[in-house]
């Protein structure tokens, strides 16, 4: 069997907006998803990619995602916007979000936002990068509501948090700086794609039920579950903690144990700031521009070409994917198809 196949990027969007389409998802908010997943795969995080397209449509089948949902108000001041996604895709309902606080964050210098019952964000550096092109800086992050239990407190066996993910991103005199990261070593999804490729993960990334390391990505979704590990240990596994308490205390949300009522949703807080209001843009970019050439003129290994920023790497590969194809595992290609021919959806050729 072939490991990969490679798909054109606008070919896979198209396939992915129509897939949505056909499960009854709106045009315009098939779009908005479909672009969102397909940009994942470019810059190579498939986890949040297409390969989350059969899980969508089972959500949608099930109530648990609902196309079209509006985004309702539970309480608003001058520089605060807290809302109730309504279980409308996350993408879709995040771009609301950041269009009721950017303003708010010009006016005001700083603005505040949280969404209870999101659906999946996908990836957070998408938000905030479009966030810093603005000219603002934004702060993201999720935690699962209590339900996506994946990550053990160092010394533990047993889960009790979510991956609990961050982002960061600043405007800088060039490309935003942006900064996209779990909580825990790796991002659950990364797993996922794992099994579904029939790969092993890493060492280091996971530990099975009885608390031993392993790379075999099955004990994640077996019984009694296996453990993601917390990135840096205990630091890793504090700054979790407290995002799960800020985002579920502060969005009306929960945090673990899971509740009966809780369902499995994304739970969500934006900070955006306006370097305008503080101390101006012109020296926040300025003092952007000078750390980062510090950075890259640091004195590097033997065999290391150059000093690596964040998003840098997804960057260059989107592009290198634009033109040579977004290359997907078989387990994700099989599962499209046979999802495509479910919905009677014609099959982009490979």
């Amino acid at each position: 069997m072939t490991e990969t196949v490679s798909v054109a990027a606008d070919a896979l969007q198209d396939f992915a907006a129509r897939l949505l389409q056909a499960a009854d998802v709106d045009a315009d908010e098939a779009r908005i998803v479909a672009t969102s997943l397909v940009d994942s795969n470019l810059r190579g995080h498939d986890s949040h990619g297409v390969t989350r397209i059969p899980d969508y449509v089972e959500q949608i089948r099930t109530g648990g995602l609902v196309s079209g949902a509006e985004l309702k108000p539970i309480s608003e001041t001058q520089s605060l916007f807290c809302a109730d996604a309504g279980f409308g895709f996350g993408m879709v309902q995040t771009v609301r979000l950041i269009e009721r606080l950017a303003p708010k964050a010009r006016e005001h210098g700083v603005a505040c936002g949280t969404l209870q019952n999101s659906g999946h964000l996908g990836r957070l550096g998408e938000w905030v990068e479009r966030v810093a092109r603005d000219g603002l800086a934004a702060l993201l992050a999720v935690q699962d509501n209590g339900v996506l239990q994946c990550v053990a407190p160092p010394g533990g066996t047993q889960p009790r948090i979510s991956t609990n993910p961050i982002a960061i991103g600043v405007p800088t005199g060039g490309e935003p700086l942006v900064l996209d990261m779990s909580t825990s070593v790796v991002a659950n999804g990364k797993i996922f794609v794992a099994q579904s490729a029939g790969r092993q993960c890493p060492p280091g990334w996971l530990q099975d039920a009885n608390g031993r390391p392993t790379t075999d990505p099955t004990v994640r979704f077996s019984d009694p579950r296996g453990t993601i590990l917390p990135m840096g240990d205990y630091k890793g596994f504090g700054l979790g903690l407290l995002f799960d308490i800020l985002i579920g205390g502060l969005s009306g949300g929960f945090c673990p144990p899971q509740r009966p009522e809780a369902k499995n949703t994304n739970n969500v807080l934006l900070v955006i700031w306006d370097p305008d209001k503080f101390s101006g843009q012109a020296h926040l970019l300025t003092q952007a521009d000078e750390l980062i050439a510090y950075v890259r003129a640091t004195n590097r290994k033997p065999g290391v070409d150059s000093i690596r920023l964040p998003n840098e790497r997804g960057t260059k590969l989107r592009q290198q994917r634009r033109e040579q194809g977004v290359p997907l595992d078989h387990g994700t290609w099989k599962s499209l198809g046979a999802l495509a021919s479910d919905l009677k959806v014609d099959v982009p050729v490979v």
